[in-house]
């Protein structure tokens, strides 16, 4: 239960934190952190809670990330369940909250895209789903592969929480434009459930798309870089 209760809290943290970022906070005239800004507020919610509970439950806080460390064999089958329903249930919870949070403001009219992930007409800029697919999988195949190898038994003890923070404000700064950024499952559903528009006809990419490329990631991994 101690590392369902990790996995919940780490993925809360991690909406609520990067998708939150990218409601309040980006577009704001003059002050406003911009792509840039929400990039690193994803990759510092990974890390701030690899280190706070990344001990306790492997700090895993998506599904895909689940189902690839599973595929490199780094990983049992049988815990698989249970970690993607507590982070499936912390991402949608701090959707809730943020829900809650922007429908307080005094001129709101309507929650809009939600930070949710989307391609074609939903797409930041336009991009279709072929693009949508090739991205979520490509980026989250090299996030699995720095996971894997920033955790290693050889790689320098207590830094991957900084590599895998610093991958996943990389792959925000390549993917914002494309999709509004996935590789994450959890996080998408969270943000389709209560954004305005026809997100959740799309979230099935934003599934497939990570899982694919998250086992791809594992399986290179374990075939070419795991010591034998």
């Amino acid at each position: 239960m101690k590392k369902l209760f990790a996995e919940f809290f780490g993925t809360f943290w991690l909406v609520f934190g990067g998708c939150g970022s990218a409601i309040f906070a980006a577009g704001i005239p003059d002050l406003g952190i911009g792509f840039v800004g929400v990039a690193l507020a994803f990759g510092l919610t990974v890390l701030t809670m690899a280190y706070a509970v990344g001990h306790i439950s492997g700090g895993h806080f998506n599904p895909a990330v689940s189902l690839g460390l599973w595929a490199g064999g780094k990983f049992e089958a049988k815990d698989l369940i249970g970690y993607i329903i507590a982070q499936v249930v912390g991402a949608i919870a701090a959707a809730g909250v943020l829900y809650l949070i922007i429908s307080g403001k005094s001129d709101f009219e309507t929650v809009g895209g939600f930070a949710a992930n989307g391609y074609g007409e939903l797409s930041p800029e336009g991009y279709g789903i072929m693009s949508a697919l090739l991205a979520e999988v490509i980026l989250t195949a090299f996030f699995l592969l720095v996971i894997l190898g920033s955790t290693n038994a050889r790689a320098p003890k207590g830094f991957a929480p900084i590599a895998i923070g610093l991958a996943l404000t990389l792959i925000h700064l390549i993917s914002i434009p494309i999709t509004n950024t996935s590789v994450n499952p959890a996080r998408s559903l969270s943000q389709a459930i209560f954004a305005e528009g026809a997100y959740m006809s799309q979230v099935w990419l934003f599934w497939v798309a990570p899982i694919a490329g998250a086992i791809l990631g594992g399986i290179i991994h374990k075939a070419f870089f795991e010591k034998e």
